[in-house]
């Protein structure tokens, strides 16, 4: 199952499995309630029952020993017939024992109270988790169904972005085989419109780089890797096409466990965008701090750095798709990036997570 298809599954299942589990704690929670208040009935009707007994001088040996009374020689005038009460681990109920006004108590002890209370707990609970796990298995089952179509439209359209970037492998080698042969020219340099196609050249190569990369994103491998030497390589391939721009790697270690084609094409995306933008003569920096990889430029900086990483969002002949790829991969393989822009340059920060 892909990422995204992941995602669609997990918040279908959520939102239905929850809804049902919010329903059925629920009523087995009022459920509780209402027969903890039936047996709370049962035991004050009891202690009417012991009290009755007493008054009737009926035997009380088929009372177990649960029960206890006590009289009182005390007159109370205004005792709530309804009076009930537990207290030290027994009810307590006041009964009138004559008109004159003088009353016993009675008492019962809540052992067994506690224990059919219990019960009731256990029993409640074990048929909400036999309820909860068959609405899982429901919403397993329907969130599967729910995904099917997805699944197929999303198998469809893969094939068919795999078949057309294969295709387009061919001419694209081409074109920059022959963009190779004409640099060998010697009016190549003097030429603008070949300076100008050989730029189109390289972006339409990036692009295909980049999706190219993108449609391995389900599978990638993760391995630990000096991620300063992935940027010296990617430095070098952009000083080729920028030879204005001054480029400086720090010569350190930083060993991250990443996907090295992915990560490739992160620094790729970034660097070619700092040096696009960039002045002349200007200089991009890379270079590493405890478990952060910084990407320093002295171009003209960004106006909103919250944004550049949306789909929707492009700057100047920029399509936008490049740093959107740069976080989807980066996202992929837990790195966060941050952007800090200047009124002169920027500086992207790629935060790599401990391991």
């Amino acid at each position: 199952m892909l990422h995204h298809e992941k995602r669609a599954f997990l918040k279908f299942f959520l939102i239905y499995f929850l809804s049902v589990a919010i329903l059925i704690l629920t009523a087995g929670f009022f459920y509780f309630v209402q027969m903890k208040n039936q047996l709370l009935k049962a035991e004050q009707f009891s202690l009417i029952e012991y009290a009755r007994d007493i008054k009737m001088g009926n035997d009380l040996s088929k009372y177990p020993q649960l029960y206890r009374h006590s009289f009182s020689d005390k007159i109370y005038k205004h005792i709530d017939i309804k009076n009930f009460a537990k207290k030290d681990g027994e009810f307590v109920k006041f009964i009138p024992f004559d008109k004159n006004g003088r009353y016993f108590k009675v008492f019962k002890s809540t052992k067994s109270f506690e224990k059919k209370l219990f019960d009731l707990k256990l029993k409640i609970a074990i048929a909400q988790f036999v309820l909860l796990l068959l609405f899982a298995l429901l919403s397993y089952r329907l969130a599967k169904n729910a995904i099917k179509p997805l699944e197929e439209s999303i198998a469809t359209l893969d094939k068919f972005a795999k078949d057309l970037i294969h295709d387009l492998n061919t001419p694209v080698t081409s074109i920059k085989l022959n963009m190779k042969l004409l640099k060998k020219d010697t009016n190549f340099k003097d030429n603008k419109a070949l300076q100008r196609l050989n730029r189109s050249v390289h972006t339409i190569s990036e692009l295909h780089e980049n999706l190219t990369i993108l449609l391995q994103e389900e599978t990638f491998q993760m391995q630990e890797v000096n991620l300063l030497c992935i940027a010296k390589e990617v430095a070098q391939t952009q000083k080729q096409i920028y030879p204005d721009i001054n480029f400086d790697v720090q010569n350190s270690i930083l060993k991250v466990k990443i996907n090295p084609n992915a990560m490739r094409q992160i620094l790729q995306n970034i660097v070619s965008n700092a040096c696009k933008y960039n002045t002349k003569d200007g200089f991009v920096k890379i270079y590493a701090k405890k478990n952060s990889l910084y990407i320093e430029d002295s171009g003209k900086g960004i106006k909103n750095p919250k944004k550049i990483f949306d789909r929707s969002f492009s700057d100047e002949n920029s399509s936008g798709i490049g740093l959107d790829i740069v976080k989807r991969l980066a996202k992929s393989m837990d790195i966060d990036i941050e952007v800090e822009s200047k009124e002169r340059g920027s500086i992207f920060i790629l935060n790599f997570t401990d391991d």
